[in-house]
């Protein structure tokens, strides 16, 4: 008869050691998740969508989803920081209302860039209001910022009661451009992701991710967690000014409500880019995958002649998802402790 030969610990544990370091590599890269996402959802727009990746189709694609883009980079620095913002989609409503009205086809050069300087203090003011109230009101960001959004969303109807307006052409020429062959929106997103590897590599970003993960233990420490939250907000102020100028540029006018459905859209992006809701970890890079991948599950909606309300209830349990993730993880963390 043959013995038992004992199992080796080493080969035993080997699928262990593979599985613990996928894990590592994830965590340490949240957005990879989101990239082999973004690869199914386009196989399948692709498969829907002959044309999908001819220069014409990813110029139009890329302009359409540049506003929600940038903005859902805003949001993802407040999430970073234990933050959240519900004004998001209102602030592009106001700002696009103030470029409607002051910028029209016979405005010049000079007329067109101080319009956009008052956009953009408009923007940062508004993100402002609420980084005070949040950071040294101590009041709380989804309470506060679902305030702001009724706030900003007035304003906008106030400047512009009704869609409308007609910009100068060429801000619409530029946005629809391709210098070399290349979309316009590429050279912004990728201006995005430079901008964020500069940031990260700052003194700034490391007080970001220390005040997000843990607010009382940086505060200790030294590092300004009131301030690094107040900038949080007013820098998504100031990209949700972008966003609006992206938007006034696709479109070409201006509607009071034009940002009503981007804020949803931006928290559900920030999301899937591995950007964690408590704060203290995620990125940019990530964020833009997310919102590529939501709009292309808008296109499959849209070409598969799926209902409508699919998406809506998509966004919504990826969102409990993302909420309930942490609370469930130390839930199995302690049974197994436990055991």
């Amino acid at each position: 008869m043959l013995a038992n030969t004992p199992v080796s610990t080493d080969t035993a544990s080997a699928p262990n050691s593979v599985l613990h370091a996928v894990r590592r590599f994830i965590s340490k890269n949240p957005f990879v998740v989101a990239l082999l996402l973004l690869v199914v959802t386009a196989l399948v727009n692709r498969a829907l969508q002959d044309n999908l990746f001819e220069l014409r189709s990813l110029n139009r694609n890329l302009r359409t989803f540049l506003p929600a883009i940038i903005l859902a980079v805003g949001q993802t620095i407040v999430v970073i920081g234990g933050g959240v913002d519900l004004s998001v989609g209102a602030m592009v409503s106001m700002v696009n209302a103030i470029f409607t009205v002051l910028i029209t086809q016979e405005s010049t050069g000079l007329e067109i860039a101080g319009v956009l300087l008052i956009g953009a203090a408009a923007g940062i003011a508004a993100g402002a209001l609420n980084g005070f109230a949040v950071a040294y009101l101590r009041l709380q960001p989804i309470v506060t910022t679902y305030a702001t959004s009724f706030l900003f969303s007035g304003l906008a109807l106030l400047i512009l009661p009704r869609p409308g307006g007609d910009i100068a052409d060429s801000l619409q020429d530029l946005y629809r451009s391709t210098p070399f062959d290349i979309p316009f929106s590429v050279f912004v997103i990728g201006g995005l992701i430079v901008v964020w590897l500069i940031l990260r590599s700052t003194r700034w970003a490391q007080f970001l991710y220390a005040t997000g993960g843990k607010p009382e233990a940086a505060y200790t420490t030294g590092v300004p967690v009131n301030r690094i939250r107040f900038s949080t907000y007013v820098l998504c102020g100031l990209f949700a000014a972008i966003a609006a100028l992206a938007y006034t540029m696709l479109t070409g006018s201006g509607n009071p409500r034009s940002g009503d459905d981007m804020t949803l859209a931006t928290i559900v992006a920030v999301v899937l880019g591995g950007t964690r809701l408590s704060g203290g970890q995620g990125g940019v890079i990530g964020t833009i995958i997310g919102v590529i991948i939501l709009r292309l599950f808008s296109n499959i909606v849209s070409f598969a002649d799926v209902p409508s309300w699919w998406q809506t209830l998509v966004n919504a349990v990826i969102i409990l998802v993302a909420l309930a993730a942490p609370g469930i993880i130390r839930a199995v963390q302690a049974r197994r402790s436990g055991q």
